[in-house]
């Protein structure tokens, strides 16, 4: 049930508008003032602020700014009387979603509800779809490799083989891959192989027909159908059984496959992107992996880079990590203070962006002043530190960094915004950069 926040200063106007909405399924509030309307946004969730543009504190624009500034994706209706039109169109401009002229008509003004309901729904699938394409590539010269590698195999159809410890982002490479494809606007199916029953694996890969075995009520169309014409991603490949891995290469060998009870062949065109943490060459010298079947797949191959070998990269992800945290938790956290920023830089990371990312998210919580500091952190993080072998190499890089930094800085006229643009980083990160290594 949608929520609606009505405000008008009319009170007769205001109680029979909400009574004929909510006689249409929405549940609707009413508030008489913008403060009062102020108030009730801040402890309840509207889809819709419906508001007459004059008010008798502050007018319906102030409302607007102050609505949109908190909760952008808060669809906001004006209702206004002809004499104000034009002040209504200057608001769209400002974020608005709309306008009605009064005398209110009910039913235009039901169309406009239902298309800002239709149109934030819309906004939120694909705001929720840009957070899990977010890919952040880093200013690492492996992350600059790894980025280039990405760039010259996506438009090929060449199959992909992605290797790498577990939360190092192998899902994401391979999203990367599709977005940069010519099949982007296609399907991107993601497998985990890994969950997948192993009496069960055939049918979620080729489909079934009705009654091909106990269960199968109803015609089902496999994972490789599903994403013809895009691409599929096979993560942990080598959890597959044997069995499932002949069928696998039969069906890439001969791009069609059988429904499980099924007597025709269904043609597919997929583009197969695969992912491991384990060492599937070992798994082949062992049997346990089809020797073709690795190479069928391992046309090229990328490595997702650890956290300890872009030791330069920790800051803009952890920076990144922050800026997500804030908006899902609804927080303001500024930064990291420099202890915590240095016990980032010394930490192994075993679980990688997956760990840094539930780290700094529990941290933003916990947080209620402007800086993360130690107490938000998990102690065993200052505990666990990088091997001295790699630990030198980091203060290499850092030295170098600082040096680099101090160059653009004095080539900028110490402009911060500009000697970012200059070393290709955001401005918090430079920020923080100088924070770290106290340059002046």
């Amino acid at each position: 049930m949608a929520k609606i926040l009505l405000v008008d200063d009319d009170t007769t106007f205001c109680l029979m508008l909400k009574t004929w909405l909510a006689k249409r399924g929405f549940q609707v509030d009413e508030s008489f003032s913008c403060r009062e309307a102020l108030t009730k946004t801040k402890g309840t969730k509207y889809d819709v602020v419906l508001t007459d543009l004059r008010l008798p504190d502050e007018d319906g624009m102030y409302l607007l700014k102050s609505i949109k500034a908190v909760t952008p994706e808060v669809q906001v209706i004006l209702m206004t009387g002809y004499a104000d039109i034009h002040t209504a169109v200057q608001a769209m401009k400002l974020g608005a979603f709309d306008y009605v002229a009064k005398p209110v008509i009910p039913d235009e003004l039901l169309k406009k509800i239902q298309d800002a309901l239709e149109s934030q729904s819309v906004g939120t699938k694909q705001a929720k779809a840009g957070r899990s394409m977010a890919y952040i590539k880093g200013i690492s010269q492996e992350a600059d490799k790894l980025s280039e590698y990405i760039r010259l195999v996506a438009p090929t159809m060449m199959t992909v083989l992605i290797t790498g410890e577990s939360g190092s982002g192998k899902e994401y490479i391979a999203r990367l891959i599709h977005e940069q494809s010519n099949r982007r606007d296609a399907p991107f199916i993601a497998v985990d192989c890994g969950a997948i029953p192993k009496e069960l694996a055939a049918s979620e890969f080729f489909g079934h027909v009705k009654g091909a075995f106990t269960g199968a009520v109803n015609d089902k169309t496999g994972y490789f159908v599903q994403a013809s014409g895009g691409t599929i991603f096979l993560d942990e490949i080598g959890n597959l059984s044997y069995d499932v891995q002949v069928q696998l290469l039969r069906a890439l060998e001969e791009r069609k496959v059988k429904p499980v009870g099924g007597n025709k062949d269904v043609a597919f065109d997929v583009r197969i992107i695969s992912a491991t943490n384990e060492n599937l060459k070992k798994a082949v010298a062992d049997g346990s992996f089809r020797e073709d079947l690795y190479h069928r797949l391992n046309e090229f191959s990328l490595q997702a880079l650890s956290l300890r070998d872009r030791r330069e990269d920790i800051p803009v992800f952890a920076n990144h990590f922050l800026e997500a945290s804030n908006e899902e938790l609804g927080k303001h956290v500024t930064g990291f203070e420099e202890k915590v920023t240095e016990v980032f830089q010394n930490y192994a990371w075993p679980g990688n962006l997956r760990e840094m990312r539930n780290v700094v998210k529990r941290a933003t919580l916990l947080c209620q002043s402007d800086f993360i500091s130690m107490e938000h952190i998990p102690a065993e993080l200052s505990i666990s530190v990088v091997p001295p072998a790699e630990h030198d190499l980091a203060l290499k890089r850092e030295r170098h960094e600082v040096d680099l930094i101090r160059e653009a800085l004095v080539k900028c006229n110490n402009n911060k915004s500009e000697a970012a643009r200059l070393l290709k980083i955001d401005r918090k990160t430079l920020y923080n950069k100088i924070k770290l290594y106290s340059i002046e």
